[in-house]
């Protein structure tokens, strides 16, 4: 049970989360020689165009405005074209704005590693860790370069904060990793014309957004409904036109299998439909990538997704541990586990949490309800390596957990099966649900685990119903024969997922507020000074 005398966070209303706002299809180009020359020509003269764009919006900094941004796409209509101008554009604000929302969650990391370096040089060498503070560290030695590691964070964060302040963002076109593998090409099992295709590969710029109105959804890069694609090419390359005004006609056709039947009711109706052509260097493939926007789903109230009961889902680094609860908040049937392998590489691992959220998705519309729970969870603070220290496999547990990913792709396909994704604060549903759910479910036949358990309570969590167990009752003749229930908190009670004060509400031996008992004596059946007899029976 936990501490009375520790105070228990506030712990949030659950809430159902709001559907997916866009769609994005990809399939695969199988393009000719030919084709693959113009392409590349088009990538790489528009993703200089972009490159130079991108120069000229990070030096303004703060200054942008509107016409700013009309100046810069005026600039770059001749050399391509006015809606090749304003993709670019976009793309280079989005970069932008993208930059400065890593530059911010940088300079919060900085902060928290400072906090717990400094923290941990104000104790003493070896001072033990409790469970909710750090400790000192372990040696002199460790304590010296956590003293000159600290120096370089500072330093570090007041270039990082000077830049914030002045507009300034960084920005790699192609990738920051891949830039640094140039340095080390043994390191990244890269020859020199390697990574010189895959440089050239990820800097190209090839897309164009939507236009509503116009013919199937897009001037810029068309393709129709057999999947005939044709490019409108910019002004310096209009030459290799093979098609009337200005315009090239790929060999290869494409036809989107995924989510085809949608993308041809848009083009049919002339919708807008964005497009990206771009090459996977690795395989020596070109791809298109289509995506449009979707209307906001208008999500149900919490009371009718919760109607037919949910499923509770525990998140963990391999495997996906649910139980299917009632509306009354019983376990039914089975616990259910989902295995997935966050090892190998990000394709891998997407193929791999598709596969485990699939099965979850088929068994939730077999039992006939409409919502999942799930935990609203967030680790980014903390990844510092400073809060774990030497806990390298922890850290490393933390880094590789597929929370984002795998909450983004839930919602995404929960929606496309009609079924409402409900997040619930995290705190305290392993410890609780471990201590309050893991035994009573454990049969000879089942051996229930923590996971299993906290499943259990995510799922009472989203439906309003307590986690935590009364304690059950004295033996008969130990208090009252039948008293003490173990009956559940009413969901309009104050504090019940709080810590419970005592029964009698105050101290021992501390008198009632109005001065009367709790339950009155009984009288004595015996008078007093009478000496006992005892009586047999032959």
């Amino acid at each position: 049970m936990a501490d009375s005398k520790k105070k228990l966070r506030a712990i949030d209303d659950p809430f159902v989360a709001l559907g997916p706002s866009g769609v994005a299809i990809r399939d695969r180009i199988r393009v000719s020689a030919a084709d693959e020359k113009v392409l590349r020509l088009v990538g790489d003269h528009m993703g200089s165009l972009a490159a130079l764009d991108l120069k000229t919006r990070c030096s303004q900094g703060f200054a942008h405005s509107t016409d700013t941004w009309a100046e810069r796409k005026r600039e770059l209509t001749p050399q391509s074209s006015s809606r090749y101008a304003g993709a670019a554009t976009k793309a280079t604000h989005d970069q932008w704005a993208l930059a400065r929302r890593c530059q911010l969650a940088f300079i919060q990391n900085l902060e928290a590693g400072i906090e717990a370096i400094s923290h941990r040089l104000s104790l003493p060498i070896r001072e033990k860790s409790s469970k909710r503070s750090l400790g000192g560290y372990q040696s002199k030695s460790e304590w010296f370069q956590k003293t000159r590691r600290l120096h370089v964070l500072e330093e570090r964060l007041d270039a990082v904060r000077a830049d914030r302040e002045a507009g300034r963002v960084r920005v790699v076109r192609g990738g920051k990793r891949l830039l640094k593998a140039r340095h080390n090409l043994a390191a990244a099992g890269l020859s020199e014309a390697e990574w010189r295709r895959r440089w050239e590969a990820e800097r190209r710029f090839l897309q164009a957004d939507g236009e509503s109105g116009k013919r199937f959804g897009n001037e810029t890069i068309r393709i129709a409904p057999d999947g005939e694609i044709s490019i409108k090419l910019p002004a310096p390359l209009a030459h290799l036109a093979n098609a009337g005004h200005g315009r090239y006609v790929l060999s290869g056709k494409v036809a989107f299998k995924h989510r085809g039947g949608q993308w041809r009711d848009r083009i049919d109706a002339n919708m807008a439909v964005a497009y990206r052509i771009h090459e996977d260097a690795v395989r020596g493939r070109w791809y298109v990538t289509a995506s449009w926007q979707i209307p906001p789903v208008r999500t149900l109230p919490l009371e009718t997704a919760l109607a037919h009961g949910v499923i509770g889902v525990d998140t963990n680094n391999d495997h996906l541990a649910a139980w299917l609860l009632d509306v009354h908040g019983n376990p039914k049937g089975e616990p259910r586990r989902f295995c997935f392998d966050t090892s190998g590489s990000a394709d891998h691992r997407d193929a791999q949490i598709r596969h485990a959220l699939t099965r979850l998705l088929n068994w939730a519309r077999q039992a006939g309800v409409k919502a999942i729970a799930i935990e609203d969870l967030d680790f980014t603070p903390e990844k510092t390596r400073e809060k774990h220290g030497r806990r390298k496999t922890f850290r490393n547990l933390i880094s590789r957990f597929p929370t984002a990913k795998l909450r983004a792709r839930l919602i995404s396909m929960a929606t496309e099966h009609g079924l409402a994704i409900v997040a619930v604060d995290p705190a305290y549903t392993s410890v609780w649900g471990a201590q309050h759910w893991r035994k009573p479910m454990r049969t000879s036949r089942r051996k229930t685990t923590r996971h299993d358990a906290a499943s259990i309570a995510i799922g009472r969590r989203a439906l309003g119903h307590p986690i935590r167990r009364r304690t059950a009752p004295p033996r008969d003749d130990q208090s009252d024969r039948h008293g003490h229930r173990t009956v559940q908190a009413a969901r309009g009670t104050r504090g019940r997922e709080e810590t419970r004060p005592s029964a009698t509400d105050r101290p021992p031996g501390e008198p009632s507020p109005n001065g009367k008992r709790k339950r009155e004596t009984s009288a004595p059946t015996t008078v007093r000074g009478a000496p006992v007899q005892l009586m047999f029976t032959a």
